[in-house]
């Protein structure tokens, strides 16, 4: 039986987010899911303060280190795996951050389409 790899939003294979800070549910550096990924961590995005200081006010602190779960907090300019109605939710009040198509999870488009993603590229910058 071959082995199927994770795909990308554009069809390629799925690329690493971000080793450092290690991020994905699985914390392997890739926006994929598993069983128990409630929240679909799918989006890889580079955080800005605007997006950091959004998540805080929607009760998702990103930016204050917690040790127990091996996260270090995050700051502008991090990569990171986001779920992906929380890019929705930033999306609709107007402080998405930018989107790394390469490394985003093309279950991703079950909920986001491509165009608006585009329109988030960070490689677009």
């Amino acid at each position: 039986m071959p082995t199927v790899f994770p795909r990308n939003v554009l069809g390629g294979p799925l690329q690493t987010c971000s080793r450092k800070p290690l991020t994905g549910f699985l914390r392997d550096g890739c926006c994929s899911s598993a069983p128990g990924d409630r929240g679909l961590h799918l989006v890889c995005v580079e955080v800005t303060a605007e997006f950091l200081e959004f998540s805080v006010e929607q009760g998702n602190d990103l930016v204050t280190p917690v040790p127990e779960y091996a996260f270090p907090g995050l700051t502008p300019g991090d990569r990171w795996c986001l779920c992906v109605e929380r890019w929705k939710e930033a999306w609709e009040a107007g402080v998405a951050p930018k989107v790394d198509l390469d490394a985003t999870h093309i279950s991703t488009l079950e909920f986001v389409d491509l165009e608006v993603l585009k329109s988030f590229d960070v490689e677009a910058t």
